[in-house]
């Protein structure tokens, strides 16, 4: 999934900034249920399940860790003063591990309310009714959106149970598409909001995409931890 995949450095003589909302070390691993409905009441339902593979020097630039999901996605991700990013991803259609233009922040330093920073995002429910293929992702793959640490020590409750001391993120990002004849080209809210807990990382994640568009279909997602090691 899209959405917070990190690993961070090692070696640092303290704890990288919010490496304990994001746990980094080999061996730990998350299963989620992410669910998906349109505004057409279609509605979609599936597992997702990742993995820290540990650090490894597949990249040019140096060492990282890599986490794996299994729907065959590799991500390297560093952890440092400044906070935690991702450097790289690699797809299994993929030889070598491409490289991010610039690093993107899963959290940033200094983990308090108000820290706030930019990171490409893209679509995932939004929709065009009569084309192939549907998905806006295809068309936009990188959108510019804007994060946001809104709340700490806040209190979240999955189906792997109630976790107490968590960051609350918020992401929004306006995308331009073509509505329809009569209203025309039209700003598309995303709005993301995340919860990471201490000592267990990524514990849910909401998603809106309203299109509310005769020639558009958007819709909500969101994923909870359904267990983790």
């Amino acid at each position: 999934m899209v959405f917070g995949l990190a690993v961070g450095l090692g070696g640092c003589s303290s704890e990288p900034a919010g490496e304990s909302y994001f746990p980094l070390e080999a061996g730990r691993s998350w299963t989620y249920r992410l669910s998906s409905e349109w505004e057409n009441n279609t509605r979609e339902s599936e597992t997702v399940a990742l993995s820290n593979q540990g650090r490894d020097g597949a990249l040019e630039s140096g060492s990282a860790w890599r986490r794996r999901s299994d729907s065959g996605i590799d991500y390297w991700l560093r952890a440092d003063d400044s906070g935690i990013y991702r450097v790289a991803s690699k797809t299994d259609l993929d030889a070598d591990p491409k490289p991010d233009e610039q690093p993107r922040f899963v959290l940033k330093a200094p983990i308090a309310a108000g820290t706030s920073w930019q990171a490409s995002t893209t679509t995932y429910l939004l929709r065009r009714n009569n084309e192939f293929p549907p998905e806006i992702r295809h068309s936009h793959p990188a959108v510019p959106m804007t994060y946001t640490i809104e709340a700490l020590a806040q209190k979240v409750e999955t189906p792997a149970g109630r976790f107490d001391d968590c960051l609350r993120v918020r992401g929004e990002a306006m995308l331009k598409l073509f509505a329809d004849p009569v209203v025309g080209w039209r700003d598309m809210p995303l709005a993301t909001l995340e919860w990471y807990c201490r000592g267990v990382g990524l514990v849910r994640v909401q998603r809106s995409e309203p299109a509310n568009s005769t020639f558009l279909l958007g819709g909500v997602m969101t994923m909870e931890l359904m267990s983790w090691q």
